[in-house]
């Protein structure tokens, strides 16, 4: 069987200038490309952390991992959520997005409880830049608790830009916000061009002792 998946090289010059694609619908072929006029971003340097889930996430109920398991991971961020209808996760999307996971561009974090999968995200790394993706939560907070994990990756790997796309209420608390696209497109001018890399494995008490920094200055 033959899956239809974008170019490889194309998608990701689109990403350098700001665009990135959505599906129309899950059962749709047809792929927008976006580049909203206000962009959501989330800061590395500045992320708040709110009490209660940071004094959750140091108890270490779950078990983190980088790039663990990416597969599953889009395919549970492709089922539709509850009140939200259909997904823009297609079959082009999800094949593409594994395609750019084999060629070392793709990055997710897994959730684990027991040994279940219970949540994760994914995203595009680009020198200094994440482009979050999606992400899903099957147990309370875990989705979050890789939120938590990434930040404190991209702290500690100097990256610049934590790019969310469009508005989402739910990321507010994190002290997420929208900028007009001149600022962002100064902001991933300069982060694609950086060098930082983003790791195969991540220690949960550096992890940890990152995230305890961060607080302090929030």
């Amino acid at each position: 069987m033959i899956y239809k998946i974008l170019d490889i090289k194309s998608l990701l010059e689109l990403y350098k200038k700001g665009f990135f694609p959505m599906g129309e619908n899950s059962h749709s072929e047809n792929i927008t490309f976006y580049k909203p006029e206000k962009r959501f971003i989330i800061p590395i340097k500045s992320f708040h952390i709110p009490k209660r889930l940071f004094k959750e996430f140091k108890k270490k109920k779950f078990e983190l991992s980088i790039n663990s398991n990416f597969t599953s991971v889009i395919k549970n961020c492709a089922k539709p959520r509850k009140n939200e209808g259909q997904t823009w996760i297609n079959k082009i999307i999800s094949n593409t997005y594994i395609q750019l996971f084999k060629e070392g561009y793709a990055k997710s974090i897994e959730c684990y409880y027991e040994k279940k999968l219970v949540g994760g995200l994914y995203g595009i790394h680009i020198g200094g830049c994440f482009f979050g993706e999606s992400m899903f939560s099957i147990m309370n907070n875990s989705s979050k608790h890789c939120l938590l994990f990434l930040i404190s990756i991209l702290q500690k790997n100097n990256f610049i830009l934590l790019d969310s796309q469009f508005h989402n209420p739910h990321l507010l608390q994190f002290g997420a916000k929208e900028i007009n696209n001149k600022e962002y497109q100064k902001v991933l001018k300069k982060g694609i061009y950086e060098s930082c890399i983003f790791p195969e494995t991540f220690n949960i008490d550096k992890s940890i002792y990152i995230l305890q920094l961060l607080s302090h200055k929030s």
